[in-house]
């Protein structure tokens, strides 16, 4: 299981994200954990079976026990307020956002990993979801310790491609039934 299985099974007409998975795996400025646990969350949010065992595979190699369930977790709970927190922004009245959400996300204050790395996580993620409310609140918080703009958009990178891998390989398994 590996990026390099990923990239063998993109056609032709997808180099370019071919060549941007390679790239945004191997030649990163965020540690192996951010870059690792990134790519970890955004391929369960892509629901691909495949981008996420591959990604999983190679995943596994590079992150603890620890961050690998982390990331997962970041999957995991942003797959639930990226849904509620887009909602109540696209509803457009502002009294849902004054309101309590009610749903249990403790893990976001006790995630089990550095804690820039796991809002760096939920950050990729909400990119994959299209969470505007999410990606501004993590963009701040990782912003506010410190990260750089450089970084983040490392994330975005991330995100972006194994996003693009995904509904690649997905669209290419439909198209083989057509």
């Amino acid at each position: 299981m590996s990026i390099n299985n990923l990239k063998a099974a993109l056609p032709d007409y997808a180099k370019d994200t071919k060549l941007n998975l390679g790239s945004v795996t191997t030649t990163s400025s965020l540690t192996d954990q951010q870059l690792w646990g990134a790519a970890l969350a955004c391929a369960m949010a892509t629901r691909s079976a495949q981008v996420i065992a591959e990604v999983a595979g190679e995943a596994a190699d590079n992150l603890s026990a620890e961050a690998f369930k982390a990331a997962k977790a970041a999957a995991s709970i942003m797959a639930m307020n990226n849904v509620y927190y887009r909602a109540t922004h696209l509803i457009g009245d502002e009294q849902y956002s004054t309101m309590p959400a009610k749903l249990r996300m403790t893990v976001i204050g006790n995630p089990g990993v550095d804690k820039v790395d796991f809002e760096l996580w939920c950050l990729a993620v909400s990119a994959v979801n299209g969470c505007g409310r999410c990606l501004e609140s993590h963009e701040q918080v990782l912003r506010g310790a410190g990260m750089p703009r450089e970084q983040i958009q490392e994330a975005l990178r991330i995100a972006a491609v194994i996003n693009a891998t995904a509904a690649t390989l997905e669209a290419e398994a439909a198209l083989v039934t057509v």
